[in-house]
């Protein structure tokens, strides 16, 4: 095989396994474009701008008035502005911190007093303001008033830091329960389950710290043994789902679903219907911390088990039985392969998966709800499919997951930025899933297949071993 060959036969197995990612790229592409706007700076470096075209428009004798919001952007404007006029040898410069009736204030002193004012130094924020609009019909006696303010650029909405910080944390807890999914569906089951499951462990969790470790004064021993009790509780029920599949044949879809309403009313029992916020401070350092060089503790744990879970799918002996239990059944068992025992490990983790998720929630949040994780199996599942898992089974790759993932959070994010309803987002978001759905159906006619198997439709259940 000449080099060149072999180099094609990997960028087509590249596609193959993460073609998705051309996909996530074109909407980043789409998203950036369709969120340009003319933006202004604040702060700091609206301050700089500002001084150096009073400076370059006004004598040092000018009277120049200072104005921003009472914000601490505004505040720093204020500041560093004062500051660089009076540097620049401006000697009557004075502030307003405030609203419009704080400027009009001044202004009416100024012009009692037969004052002048060479200038107002602004953002851009409080030049659309009315007062400034009618400053030559409201105070014509001091003439023709400079308003001063930085000058804007176009930028992307989508591209700025800290959307793209929201774009890949938002769905942290979705990330987190779709590595243990996609090792179920490549098994050729489902799991309906998984977002009661954040609701039971996060009730779970915060009933032990309050009951148990102190509701003000636990340590961080004692609130992370709660959370490996909430954890441990929902990799119990995925074990008790994997038992009823594997030793029962009863159809994942049909086990999943009433393990959902069981976990969702354990939730409920738990916290007699009310959520539980009385939670030490210590709780929020998984969910709200960040100890490695400022990236936060989420990420830094989504990225280790990510990597953690492509190197057992692709280098162990586990991954090699799992896509075999998936591929086929009968044959994998004829091969060796402790079916039963594998399909039950991947619901344990897929449940023990959803209660971490459901600490995170409890983290982030610093408290419990019955109601957390909501509608979030399906967006698990979408993740997944997206991603390039078969419904069918014996196909699919962890980073493909995470891929689909981010297309779901860069789909809600550049929706919510360029103001679709919400009931329009449910539309996209259904169509995205179901036209990845097809698209696996078309290459390899696997999903319609596995749909039928998962809800029960066949009459008769693979043979495990």
């Amino acid at each position: 095989m000449t080099e060149q060959t072999a180099a094609k036969h990997s960028l087509r197995r590249f596609l193959s396994d993460y073609g998705m990612i051309l996909g996530l790229l074109a909407l980043c592409i789409y998203f950036s474009l369709a969120t340009l706007t003319v933006q202004y700076p604040e702060g700091a470096q609206a301050a700089e701008q500002v001084v150096g075209k009073v400076l370059a428009e006004h004598s040092a004798d000018a009277v120049v008035i200072v104005v921003g919001q009472d914000n601490a952007d505004g505040k720093v404007f204020v500041d560093e502005t004062v500051k660089g006029l009076k540097s620049g040898g401006m000697t009557k410069v004075e502030q307003v911190v405030g609203v419009a009736r704080d400027l009009r204030k001044i202004l009416d002193q100024k012009q009692a007093s037969g004052g002048k004012v060479a200038a107002i130094a602004t953002t851009r924020w409080i030049s659309q303001l009315r007062l400034i609009e009618l400053l030559p019909k409201k105070f014509p006696a001091m003439g023709d008033i400079d308003v001063v303010i930085p000058d804007g650029s176009t930028r992307s909405n989508f591209l700025k830091i800290g959307n793209v910080r929201n774009v890949a944390t938002r769905n942290i807890v979705i990330a987190i329960i779709a590595i243990g999914m996609t090792m179920v569906i490549i098994t050729g089951g489902i799991d309906l389950s998984v977002g009661s499951l954040i609701a039971m462990s996060a009730m779970a969790t915060t009933y032990c710290v309050v009951q148990f470790a102190g509701a003000w004064s636990a340590g961080v021993w004692s609130i992370a043994i709660c959370m490996f009790a909430g954890i441990a509780a929902c990799g119990f029920v995925g074990l008790l789902n994997g038992l009823m599949v594997t030793r029962f044949a009863v159809p994942p879809f049909v086990v999943t679903l009433a393990m959902m309403l069981v976990a969702r009313g354990l939730a409920f029992i738990i916290g007699q219907g009310q959520s539980i916020y009385q939670l030490p401070d210590s709780v929020v350092w998984l969910g709200q911390g960040a100890d490695l060089f400022g990236i936060p503790n989420t990420v830094v744990l989504l990225v280790i088990l990510y990597v953690a879970a492509h190197i057992m799918m692709s280098r162990t002996v586990l991954g090699r039985y799992i896509y075999a239990a998936g591929g086929n059944t009968e044959a994998a068992r004829l091969s060796g392969v402790p079916v039963k025992r594998v399909i039950l490990f991947c619901y344990v983790m897929c449940g023990a998966l959803a209660g971490l998720g459901g600490v995170i929630r409890t983290s982030i949040l610093k408290s419990g709800s019955p109601r957390y994780g909501e509608m979030s199996e399906l967006f698990v599942i979408a993740a997944v499919v997206v991603g390039g898992t078969s419904l069918g089974g014996g196909k699919g790759k962890i980073f493909g997951t995470l891929i689909g993932v981010l297309i779901i959070s860069v789909i809600q994010n550049g929706m919510n930025l360029t103001d679709v309803e919400s009931y329009t987002q449910k539309v996209v978001l259904g169509l995205v899933i179901l036209g990845a759905v097809l698209l696996d159906s078309l290459r390899g006619g696997r999903n319609l297949k596995g749909l039928a198997r998962l809800m029960g439709l066949k009459g008769s259940q693979p043979k495990l071993s």
